[in-house]
């Protein structure tokens, strides 16, 4: 098929939520079965056509009887691996990669429904549909890629989704090598363009192994283009899912502070009735040390019947011993009492710090996200200024077009590319490779022999403003030249 490219996306985590597991098990509840079918492109009745791979390579039904978390647990488990987040208040290594494997969309609809006319419109009904063996083949031959080059073993789970708009592989892995977490090892390498490499060797090593056996080209990695392979649908979600997980952690610690806000109350109730009970004993302690001494005093001083004084000062005695252990015992456990009211006090502070972090984490990811949109939209307003420029240029007579002669909007129409390409340069302070770029792409008509750089107190919108005019500049033909329109 023409044009069908290969989809490989490697996201990695501090671990997988049970919410995303059930996201990617199909095991919602009636609740967030509705909010899915609202906020995603999910098809209920393709949801029978999904499947896993188990070990072995065998394809079944994806089992829900354990949630993907706990199959981890079980594989740690049993190859005796420690979960270096066990026991954190916060995650902080990176234990999980989910690598979602796909291909073109029409591509991926032959491969998974064959010739059937599926309809992919809101509401539809497509129980009639029959899952084709192709889908079921890639995926075996994916499995086995995977578990070739990082070890069947460590394959949590392996989730193909065919009740989507496009036909997809979720696989959990956990980078684990010679009996221990190795992310950076496995993955990432020493540096950013270490795993820019691997990750162009990934996308390289699929193609030529899985993908040239099914008609996909190798497509290009996020490492190259920078771009996410998501349809709308799933960018959304993904960003929900983001945010969900976000509001579970922040939930998860204000359920920690009411609990701690409750043991505070029963401990500082148990401190003072301790207290209480304390001050009472001494008390009683020192009235029967008052009465044993004057007894003893009285025996002394042949006051009164002797073997009633001796009776007398032998229970006193006897009730004394008592209650000075009853004050240990209490003393002992007023200490203890003491000691834990200290502890929750400690760790409603330390929590209450970390909530506080979250919110502010919350609010800056909110901000990013926005960020993220608002640059989206405003790449879409370029691109469709740029195309209305070139349509209505196209009408104009000569003296109308060259009222846009030297404008920046003139040379991104003509030449967009370069000339980011060349701003970016720029941008990054590669100017004799700028240069060099945009003399060997017909520009010439921009050079100068004043000094390029960034004034110190130039911010980045004023600097790549400035980029973009000087590559603009660069870009336009020398002398003599003439720019194709």
């Amino acid at each position: 098929m023409a044009n069908a490219k290969q989809v490989l996306d490697v996201q990695v985590s501090k671990g997988i939520t049970t919410a995303q597991s059930n996201e990617h098990q199909r095991n919602r509840s009636e609740k967030a079965e509705k909010y899915a079918m609202k906020k995603g492109n999910y098809d209920p009745t393709r949801k029978q056509l999904n499947f896993e791979i188990a070990p072995g390579g065998k394809i079944r039904p994806i089992d829900t009887s354990r949630s993907i978390p706990e199959r981890m647990a079980d594989i740690l488990k049993h190859r005796g691996i420690k979960d270096p987040n066990e026991g954190l208040v916060e995650p902080k290594y990176r234990t999980v990669v989910n690598i979602i494997f796909g291909g073109s969309r029409e591509r991926m609809h032959e491969l998974a429904f064959g010739t059937q006319q599926v309809d992919f419109e809101e509401g539809a009904d497509n129980s009639r549909i029959k899952r084709k063996g192709d889908i079921e083949r890639w995926a075996k031959d994916v499995y086995s890629f995977v578990s070739r080059r990082y070890g069947e073993q460590n394959i949590a789970a392996f989730i193909v989704h065919l009740d989507e708009l496009n036909p997809h592989v979720h696989c959990t892995l956990l980078p684990i090598k010679d009996g221990k977490f190795a992310y950076k090892e496995i993955f990432a390498g020493k540096d950013k363009f270490e795993y820019s490499e691997r990750m162009k060797q990934l996308h390289t090593d699929f193609f030529a192994e899985v993908n040239t056996k099914w008609g996909m080209s190798r497509g290009r990695s996020i490492a190259e283009t920078g771009a996410r392979h998501r349809t709308t649908e799933e960018y959304r979600r993904m960003l929900s899912e983001e945010c969900t997980t976000m509001e579970e952690r922040i939930g998860r610690h204000q359920e920690v502070l009411s609990s701690l806000q409750s043991d505070i109350r029963l401990a500082e109730r148990r401190v003072k009735g301790l207290t209480t009970m304390v001050e009472n004993l001494e008390k009683a302690k020192a009235e029967k040390e008052a009465q044993l001494s004057a007894a003893e005093q009285d025996l002394k001083a042949n006051k009164g019947d002797v073997a009633q004084l001796t009776v007398q000062i032998q229970e006193l005695e006897k009730e004394l011993q008592g209650i000075t252990r009853q004050l240990a015992d209490k003393q002992g456990k007023l200490q203890a009492a003491d000691r834990q009211l200290a502890d929750l006090k400690e760790n409603m502070g330390a929590i209450e710090e970390r909530t506080e972090e979250l919110k502010e984490e919350a609010y800056r990811y909110s901000h990013d996200v926005h960020s993220k949109v608002d640059n989206l939209l405003k790449d879409a307003l370029l691109e469709s200024v740029v195309s209305e420029f070139r349509n209505v240029s196209a009408q104009m007579d000569i003296s109308e077009r060259q009222l846009f002669d030297g404008t920046l909007v003139q040379s991104i129409a003509e030449q967009g590319t370069e000339v980011m390409h060349c701003a970016t340069l720029l941008f990054l302070g590669m100017v004799d490779d700028a240069t060099t770029f945009a003399e060997t792409h017909g520009g010439g008509g921009g050079g100068s022999d004043l000094k390029w750089g960034r004034d110190e107190d130039e911010d980045n919108r004023s600097w790549a403003l400035r980029c973009m005019r000087m590559a603009s500049r660069m870009m336009r033909p020398s002398i003599g030249k003439k720019s194709k329109r």
